[in-house]
């Protein structure tokens, strides 16, 4: 999962690998619940994305949340190369960001509670890596399917910025941006750490608590 000796920039489509046409092989199903990976999913259900350095234990993290997660899948967005591997992930000349599909029950848990473990599962502030792993994939990312979304994910940032800087930190370098094509990881990667209960995660937040949920004020509490 490392990344040294890496380009920290996204490569231009003329940079880029060329990927392929067609999606590569994944998991049917969730390994832990078993529901279908790619759906079709319950009517009712909603869709957030993010990325918080490696998805492995990014994944682990929201499933954790309860039945109010229906599912969660671990692929690549942001970049330029279509349908990439792993491997082209990795290499830096896709552009595209280790991220984890969560697809939640609104009625049983809420875009604030995602977007406070979001918050509190990593560092915001370290641009393109997190910790030890470096490269464009360990970016810090939040993609909204919608402008409520939006708007939830930016007054957040604005809040836990306000937490961090009182702490020390330096400022927030997460991109909140609409989300782009999900492309799923392989089959191996999907809830990593529940078939490898020891494997490396390499994830570590910054100790500060995010308000979102505590009473503070929060512009996007209709989320």
């Amino acid at each position: 999962m490392f990344g040294f000796n890496k380009s920290l920039s996204i490569p231009t489509a003329a940079d880029a690998l060329p990927g392929r046409a067609s999606a590569i092989p994944t998991a049917q199903e969730h390994f832990v619940n078993h529901h279908p990976l790619k759906g079709p999913y319950p009517d009712g259900l909603e869709k957030a994305m993010f990325g918080l350095g490696c998805f492995w234990g990014s994944e682990k993290s929201f499933w954790q949340l309860g039945d109010g997660v229906y599912v969660t899948a671990v692929g690549y967005a942001g970049g330029v190369t279509p349908n990439p591997t792993y491997e082209e992930v990795c290499s830096g000349r896709t552009g595209h960001n280790e991220v984890v599909l969560v697809v939640y029950d609104p009625k049983k848990i809420s875009y604030q509670q995602l977007l406070k473990t979001f918050w509190e599962g990593h560092d915001p502030t370290q641009g393109m890596r997190q910790g030890a792993d470096v490269g464009t994939q360990y970016r810090s990312g939040i993609y909204t399917f919608s402008p409520e979304q939006k708007k939830a994910a930016e007054a957040s940032k604005v809040m836990y910025g306000q937490e961090l800087a009182d702490k020390r930190y330096g400022a927030i370098t997460t991109e909140i941006v609409d989300a782009p094509e999900f492309y799923f990881a392989e089959d191996y990667h999907q809830q990593y750490l529940a078939k490898n209960p020891f494997g490396y995660c390499g994830h570590g937040g910054t100790g500060v608590s995010c308000p979102i949920g505590t009473g503070a004020k929060f512009q996007g509490a209709g989320v």
